[in-house]
């Protein structure tokens, strides 16, 4: 890694993940220079989802141009680069191709190092950028759409996940509901925000595996429940309230995942809870944690909870100076899971 004059280090970004082009500009792995992101919502709003084939093709069709207006809001240009970061897994895998395929030819072209970041551990990263006081140890609770984990970060590259989903993340079961309500895509935003007209407590949904002291999540039940009670409510011509709906299913997910991370900080001994990922924006959610006696939690700007390339940036920062560096053969790993070195 090459540090110029200014002792800075500065690390181009690259995310193309899932269905957002992104590429951000960050001094020293915590100071945000750009952080350009387009995103396909709209797109894929018309088929309920994100369709991979149609992602990739907007990648390619967006990334030059995303480069270069994240390169013109930072003022500098690419002889100020000094290493590439990218997202190699997990996503999408033509999704992942476009960003990797274009951040190893700046990485020949430029002869700069190519620093391979994991997504997930990227989530945790965007903390690093909105709390300049934040540093390893500590419990991280991930919540997006494909992972729900609790996880030990034991420092800024070291990852020990402790607890995990069995079967849905609880961003996908957030989509599926919203989904079968008619709320359109992506659900999450969608919930939460009628959520707050409902009443949390006007249906008992179930919770699932809260016995012992088991760190593992599972959202398959109460999605079957909630689905199982708008079929009866509509067999039976009963109006379904939907504000109610989302506000108790809702209040059945947070629930669990408060419970969770109370249960993860009392095993790891740490007063400390980091909240990353997508379905950290959720409000229910970051108001019932502050509820948890005793800790000091932490959480991203909505800016930076849903997918962006400054988070891969400042993971790509820390990631370098653990020695974790990438060569030209380095590959998308879909199925890339938090910890793991596949480079």
């Amino acid at each position: 890694m090459r540090v110029n004059d200014e002792n800075r280090v500065i690390t181009l970004a690259i995310e193309t993940s899932c269905d957002e082009t992104a590429c951000a500009v960050l001094e020293n792995g915590r100071k945000v220079l750009a952080n350009e992101v387009y995103t396909q919502i709209e797109i894929h709003q018309t088929f309920g989802g994100v369709v991979p084939e149609i992602a990739s093709r907007n990648h390619l069709e967006k990334i030059s141009e995303v480069i270069d207006k994240a390169l013109t809001d930072a003022g500098i240009g690419f002889s100020d680069v000094d290493q590439i970061a990218v997202t190699y897994g997990p996503g999408l895998v033509g999704a992942l191709l476009v960003g990797l395929s274009t951040a190893k030819g700046l990485a020949y072209a430029l002869d700069k190092p190519l620093i391979p970041v994991n997504h997930i551990e990227g989530h945790v990263a965007a903390n690093y950028i909105a709390h300049e006081g934040l540093k390893p140890p500590f419990a991280c609770l991930i919540v997006s759409g494909g992972h729900t984990h609790l996880v030990d970060v034991k420092d800024y590259s070291t990852f020990e996940i402790i607890g995990r989903t069995r079967d849905d993340a609880a961003g996908e079961a957030f989509d599926k509901i919203a989904r079968t309500l008619g709320l359109g895509y992506p659900g999450g935003p969608l919930i939460d925000k009628l959520a707050r007209e409902g009443n949390p407590l006007a249906i008992q949904f179930p919770r699932a595996m809260l016995e012992g002291e088991n760190l593992d999540f599972s959202f398959s039940g109460l999605k079957s429940a909630v689905l199982n009670y708008l079929n009866s409510c509509r067999m039976k011509n009963i109006e379904i309230n939907v504000p109610d709906v989302c506000a108790s299913f809702q209040h059945a997910v947070v629930q669990v995942l408060k419970i969770k991370a109370e249960q993860a900080l009392k095993q790891t001994g740490y007063d400390t809870l980091v909240l990353a990922g997508g379905v950290a924006a959720n409000s229910s959610l970051r108001d019932v944690l502050k509820t948890i006696p005793g800790i000091n939690l932490y959480y991203p700007p909505i800016g930076l909870c849903t997918d962006n390339a400054a988070m891969i940036g400042s993971a790509g920062y820390y990631s370098a100076r653990s020695g974790h560096v990438g060569t030209l053969m380095t590959n998308a790993v879909p199925n890339l899971k938090i910890g793991e070195r596949k480079f």
